[in-house]
């Protein structure tokens, strides 16, 4: 393996991993976001309205995507699968 192809191999790990997690931490940010300004507008500061609907919001996207991310994860091992192939 040479340098190259450990760059490239790092370079699409850190995509995936980015592709993976993005919507559930944008998903995640923006709930607590209008929790947030829900909070500071009402000046109701309890501390399982923050937590609660963040973790609901989160759990609800890691269903809706998770065919996404088996997809993605699927053809990611597929192309580092390839690549021990064609090294042997």
């Amino acid at each position: 393996m040479t340098v190259n192809d450990f760059l490239d191999l790092s370079r699409d790990g850190i995509t995936v991993l980015l592709l993976i997690v993005g919507p559930l931490m944008l998903v995640s940010l923006v709930v607590g976001l209008a929790i947030a300004l829900f909070q500071a507008l009402t000046q109701i500061q309890e501390m399982t309205l923050t937590f609660v609907p963040k973790i609901v919001a989160t759990f609800v996207a890691l269903i809706l995507l998770l065919p996404f991310m088996i997809s993605t994860l699927q053809s990611f091992m597929e192309r580092i699968a390839d690549r021990i192939v064609t090294m042997g």
